[in-house]
């Protein structure tokens, strides 16, 4: 074994980097506490003092990525700027991330749709779209947006921005460019919203972000 500092508590964030990084290489079928233990130079029964086994890696990978990621989208709504520009921001923040670390969103969106999952992980699943709500509703109270159900906006604006990331990370785009996807998608939701929408004929709850 190595000497490492995750030898003197830091095992556990050692742990999810690395599952972080495994996923992205090789998918999530390959992951193991066994083969993570071997890339940490630890012995196989120590990643078992942290996760019980494998699902509870991937629902602790899920809760460390929805952290990460919620954090570049909050700060993203919180920076100056008008409510498009921050909008647009946000937008940006998703599908960075997305681009970055699609394993890893494919694990955090399932794994928060798990039967089982925790109550923590569902909330925090959803901090995101609630940002992208709360900028809505703010630019609509402006003016700046007609009125309209904000639930149903920011579902559609998530389920646009998720489809663009889903093509850009596996290099779909046919030469366009991440960027110019963002701003494109951003500058038709925005306009759309802006007009205004039909009233949906039935409720909607995301649970998808």
């Amino acid at each position: 074994m190595t000497s490492q500092p995750y030898h003197h508590g830091k095992l556990r964030e050692a742990l999810l980097a690395r599952a972080a990084e495994f996923i992205e290489e090789a998918g999530v079928d390959g992951l193991s506490l066994r083969q993570l233990a071997r890339d940490l130079g630890v012995s196989h029964a120590a990643p078992g003092k942290h996760f019980r086994d494998k699902q509870a890696l991937l629902d602790a990978l899920a809760l460390d990525g929805f952290r990460g990621m919620n954090a570049r989208i909050i700060g993203a709504s919180e920076a100056a700027g008008d409510h498009r520009s921050r909008f647009v921001r946000i937008a940006r923040a998703y599908v960075d991330f997305a681009v970055s670390h699609p394993v890893l969103l494919a694990v955090m969106h399932s794994t928060k749709h798990h039967p089982d999952a925790s109550d923590e992980l569902r909330s925090i699943g959803e901090d995101g779209i609630r940002v992208a709500r709360a900028v809505i509703a703010e630019a609509q109270g402006a003016g700046e947006l007609a009125p309209g159900d904000c639930e149903m906006l920011a579902l559609v604006c998530f389920v646009s921005l998720h489809g663009a990331a889903v093509l850009a990370a596996g290099n779909l785009l046919d030469g366009t460019s991440v960027d110019s996807l963002i701003v494109a998608t951003t500058d038709l939701l925005w306009a759309g919203m802006a007009t205004g929408m039909p009233a949906p004929h039935v409720s909607v709850k995301t649970g998808l972000a």
